[in-house]
């Protein structure tokens, strides 16, 4: 049985070839996974991206009962972009399966089943987290932290103390140059 398909397109004209194209592969998804219920495929087009290998960007998004995936490719033509995101939903799939359905089977917690990590130079057990790091955060703006991220030569990722909102921040560097923000919130 083949689950729903739903194709989404924005700044690009969906032709007859492509939503054919989209709808044959991404509805045989289920035969990775028959839990899946339904696909959308959005498929778009920015004229403004930099380079031209990141114009054609197709975000693929699978639900089913108790789970979403999602996966986003970009390449210069829209169904190169589809065949890579459909490869890459593939093995997220794949992954998924093995973490929900291929089960330890035994009982055991992942604490239990968790290898030792054994230290080669002394030969001694080594705790799972390898390492703990302490920080003294200061109050700053946001602007502010980004200048202390590049001073600190941090590409990924900086946490802060943001004075205007009294919280934590984390600021972190996005695939096209700029800069997003991560406002945690207690739940």
């Amino acid at each position: 049985m083949s689950n729903k398909v739903e194709v989404q397109t924005r700044n690009i004209r969906l032709t007859e070839k492509i939503e054919e194209y989209v709808n044959k592969k991404a509805s045989n998804l289920d035969r990775y996974l028959p839990t899946i219920e339904e696909a959308r495929v959005e498929l778009a087009h920015h004229k403004a991206a930099r380079s031209a290998t990141d114009r054609n960007v197709v975000q693929i998004t699978v639900y089913g009962k108790g789970f979403v995936l999602r996966t986003e490719e970009r390449a210069d033509e829209a169904l190169a972009a589809f065949d890579l995101a459909l490869d890459n939903m593939q093995r997220q799939i794949e992954r998924y399966k093995g973490k929900h359905q291929h089960g330890r089977g035994d009982g055991r917690s992942a604490a239990e089943a968790a290898e030792p990590i054994i230290d080669d130079e002394t030969g001694e057990l080594s705790p799972l987290v390898a390492r703990k790091k302490k920080f003294v955060l200061y109050p700053m703006d946001e602007e502010e932290a980004i200048v202390q991220m590049r001073n600190l030569g941090h590409d990924n990722f900086f946490i802060f103390y943001n004075v205007e909102t009294s919280k934590i921040n984390v600021l972190y560097r996005r695939r096209n140059g700029s800069y997003g923000l991560i406002e945690p919130e207690l739940g």
